[in-house]
């Protein structure tokens, strides 16, 4: 067991622990700070009631991109991990179509065009090359760690989806992106430098004289206070899908990272490049829309308006099926356009598909037997905070991955699949960056003493913070709009 360190002046305080399972709880009488993580590592309780916790690098999010940084730091690197709901919830779970992969060297022209035609030609080259390179070495990775893409007698296979101009997509039935996040979830589980906190947000960042990020305010769900020291934060904070009404993205998804780097003025690029799915079942049920696949698609299903006539080239890519569904919704007034799957094999269906069969059948639809209602909504975002290559942004010692981040690979509109491959392929050039430079940040940079450093964090701001998060929500909102009508 490591150190538990008091510094406290307050003579009622009681301290005690225990462990159930995997978590370790540490319980404060008087402030009723109660922290769960899947790791104990030393943790400070400074004058005041302020808790500290120190770290090499604190990773904000426990998607794919997230846990894939992770788990390429060597072991005698000390991370935190925290997430803002259970650690399963993000959206790397919900991925359901695959992940690009390089078939061969003659496909690299291709695979090349593919992505920068469906971002319309406004994706960085250097950044798509570095993605598609890296492919084949993300896979393997990924195998070895537990992960088992669909194979036919020993050799992968491959799915297309639409703007793909050949199947080139690992999968695993039509939950990749759970199997995926949940066998990096594991190998983290079992590293003992890794310390996950769920349930805990992050408020801010903590920035030093110098503009320098040395670590973050958090809190629990009970809205307390605490502090996470650092010499590296990352950013994996996924996207901005709960700030609208209809998204395939968990509803606590908010973009806070976006709003606390306009707070500290950290570059953001393309903030309006959002990106809308063709296809989500429809529902008039409130809460997260449920993605139909691309892949679905990209096997032979065709859309069909009222009348069930087809009216698209359903392997276009998103941003034109997406304009394609809303003309023909308008023109039919209807909330929805079909879906048909009767060109699929029903055992295709129920091997490749089972995911969707069984949430459509929960719906009152059998997708083996008749259209499925489907409609247009948000699913990703393309901009985010403004990274190098190696996936630093304009803030010292501040990273970001994934989602939240942008490396300028997507341009205007993702191609479908490269989601989870460009999350793992710049998640791991963080962990390379941080690598590079950590043995020298580490003689060089002197961390400030626990006093100063809670009295930087300037905890006044945080008193109320339901108040904070709505006027996060709004900023990142105003931001979107107000670029939108620039571009016009």
């Amino acid at each position: 067991m490591h150190l538990l360190t008091v510094c406290l002046s307050l003579p009622d305080s009681i301290i005690s622990w225990h462990r159930l399972q995997n978590f370790f709880h540490i319980f404060r009488k008087d402030g009723g700070y109660i922290f769960s993580s899947y790791r104990h590592q030393d943790i400070i309780l400074v004058p005041g009631g302020i808790m500290i916790k120190d770290a090499d690098v604190v990773i904000v999010g426990t998607g794919a991109a997230g846990l894939f940084c992770a788990l390429h730091f060597p072991e005698n690197v000390k991370i935190l991990m925290i997430t803002k709901d259970a650690v399963d919830r993000s959206d790397s779970f919900l991925a359901q179509g695959g992940m690009c992969m390089l078939r061969d060297e003659e496909d690299y022209d291709k695979y090349f065009e593919d992505t920068m035609k469906a971002g319309h030609y406004e994706n960085n080259k250097k950044s798509v090359e570095i993605m598609i390179k890296s492919s084949q070495k993300i896979a393997s990775e990924l195998i070895r760690y537990g992960v088992e893409f669909e194979k036919d007698g020993g050799e992968f296979m491959f799915t297309r989806e639409g703007g793909h101009s050949m199947p080139r997509i690992l999968f695993h039935e039509d939950i990749t992106g759970k199997e995926i996040t949940s066998n990096l979830l594991k190998n983290a589980l079992k590293r003992d430098n890794i310390e996950i906190l769920e349930y805990t947000s992050m408020l801010d960042i903590i920035c030093d004289k110098d503009n320098t990020c040395c670590g973050i305010v958090m809190s629990d769900k009970d809205g307390n206070i605490s502090l996470a020291r650092s010499l590296y934060t990352v950013f994996a904070c996924g996207g901005l899908g709960g700030l609208y009404k209809h998204s395939t993205n968990f509803r606590h998804i908010t973009g806070d990272a976006l709003a606390i780097a306009y707070k500290h003025n950290i570059e953001i690029e393309h903030i309006d490049y959002i990106q809308i799915h063709p296809t989500t079942l429809y529902s008039e049920k409130p809460g997260r829309r449920f993605l139909i696949s691309e892949s679905v698609r990209g096997e032979g299903a065709v859309l069909l308006n009222k009348n069930k006539e087809r009216f698209c080239n359903e392997l276009k890519p998103r941003d034109i099926v997406t304009a394609e569904i809303r003309k023909q919704m308008e023109k039919d007034g209807m909330p929805y356009v079909w879906l048909s799957m009767e060109n699929i094999p029903e055992e295709e269906i129920k091997s490749h598909f089972p995911n969707i069969l069984e949430q459509c059948l929960k719906e009152g639809y059998d997708p083996v037997k008749e259209c499925i209602p489907v409609v247009p909504a948000q699913h990703y975002f393309m901009g985010g905070i403004k990274v190098d290559s190696d996936s630093r942004t304009s803030m010292l010692r501040l990273y970001a991955v994934g989602e939240t981040s942008c490396n300028g690979v997507h341009g205007r509109n993702r191609l479908a699949s490269n989601s989870l491959l460009e999350s793992m392929v710049f998640a791991e050039r963080a962990a390379e960056s941080v690598q590079r430079d950590i043995a020298s940040a580490r003689s060089t940079y002197n961390l400030l003493d626990d006093k100063d450093f809670a009295k930087l964090a300037d905890l006044s701001q945080y008193n109320d913070i339901d108040t904070l998060c709505l006027e996060y929500k709004k900023r990142v909102l105003d931001e979107i709009e107000k670029e939108r009508k620039r571009h016009e």
